[in-house]
């Protein structure tokens, strides 16, 4: 094609180049818009999170400074608690220079047989009185149900000797903290333990035939097939006694209260023993205790059945035992048995107790107050009794 014929195809040409040119324009254009759009999306991202970042850096640069502060505060409550286990040390090791090591309760064959043997030699034989009290219960004159505390089965007293205002509590049948309240007016009042003191016993007590006599704790503790008496002294907090108890193949003494073994009773002659053995399972067995060393000085053998038994006492050396039924009703004492011999069983009168809640768990009696501490389905109770004398009833 010749240059001429060039010239004449370009004027057909011309728009369609400027329209070519005018698409790319605006092409670019787009292309253009939209990289500017994705370059200020990525100017705000970039500045929120160095906001954030910033917002984090800071955050854990208190974090740092309250965690380096905490540390210096353990460290400094770990430095004190250093010095006051160091002082608490010192204390200790004072204490065991004053006070006498606890006595090894440890079971000895030799000597349980010694007292085993001892005891029979003792048993049924005449009893001396040591008081010339002859009182026996007439009736129950009053009951006062106090409040409701602790589980079931427990046991709350008073000192049977002294003239201390505190409650002793021992709540269940196996454990090892007694709570102790200054006067009647804080256990009646507070339904909570944060106004009793306690006192961790160095063995865990079994039953609720517990006793608190003349400053003196004893309780009952099971080791094996075997039942020991441990005295514990109240004000210095340690054992100062220990004896096995010399009964052979012993059993539940209440029928109604499996876990009680051992009932140690006090009255105005001193300190009792309630049991019962293979041997005569069908009936209860009673022994005098020397409060001092804890020897048993005498035994019987009793008429009392243990069946429907739920708790015992003793008022004047005369064992008083109280019945119920596996379905609660009225408790009553119906077996008493004088070791003196001045109350023949015909002339004891038929006490009962209001009907309450369940099953009395334990029976306390006070011999300076002449009333019951019981313990019933987790109520306590306090019985006034009403005394006679023996030739009247």
């Amino acid at each position: 094609m010749g240059p001429w014929r060039c010239l004449l195809l370009l004027p057909l040409l011309a728009p369609a180049l400027r329209a070519q040119q005018q698409q790319f324009m605006e092409y670019v254009e787009r292309r253009i818009t939209l990289l500017e759009e994705r370059i200020s999306q990525w100017h705000d991202q970039s500045s929120r999170y160095s906001t954030e970042l910033r917002d984090f850096k800071n955050q854990v640069l208190g974090m740092l400074e309250a965690a380096e502060k905490e540390r210096e505060a353990m460290r400094a409550e770990a430095e004190s608690a250093a010095v006051r286990v160091e002082r608490l040390e010192r204390e200790v090791d004072y204490l065991e220079t004053q006070n006498p090591a606890p006595p090894c309760v440890e079971v000895d064959e030799t000597l349980m047989d010694k007292q085993v043997a001892t005891a029979k030699q003792r048993k049924n034989e005449k009893y001396t009185k040591l008081t010339d009290c002859s009182d026996t219960i007439a009736s129950v004159r009053a009951m006062k149900i106090l409040k409701r505390f602790g589980s079931s089965s427990g046991l709350w007293t008073k000192d049977a000797a002294g003239s201390s205002e505190k409650i002793y509590v021992f709540d269940g049948t196996a454990n090892d903290t007694v709570y102790v309240f200054p006067r009647m007016r804080e256990f009646t009042l507070f339904s909570a333990t944060r106004k009793a003191a306690r006192i961790k016993l160095p063995y865990p007590w079994v039953g609720t035939g517990h006793l608190v006599y003349d400053g003196h704790l004893y309780y009952i503790r099971q080791q094996g097939p075997s039942f020991q008496v441990i005295k514990f002294n109240l004000a210095n907090k340690t054992v100062v006694d220990s004896s096995v108890f010399p009964a052979e193949e012993q059993i539940p003494v209440f029928g109604l209260s499996p876990s009680t073994y051992i009932e140690v009773s006090a009255d105005e002659e001193g300190l009792w023993a309630i049991y019962a053995t293979k041997e005569d399972e069908k009936n209860m067995c009673l022994a005098k205790l020397d409060p001092a060393s804890l020897d048993i000085e005498q035994m019987w053998d009793t008429p009392c059945p243990r069946e429907n038994a739920e708790g015992a006492f003793v008022v004047c050396g005369a064992l008083h035992v109280v019945y119920n039924t596996r379905l609660p009703s009225r408790a009553r004492v119906q077996c008493v048995f004088d070791v003196s011999g001045t109350l023949a069983p015909e002339d004891a009168s038929l006490v009962y107790f209001p009907k309450r809640y369940g099953s009395h768990a334990s029976l306390k009696y006070s011999p300076r107050e002449r009333q019951i501490y019981a313990w019933d389905d987790g109520y306590q109770i306090i019985y006034r009794m009403e005394m006679k004398k023996k030739m009247e009833v």
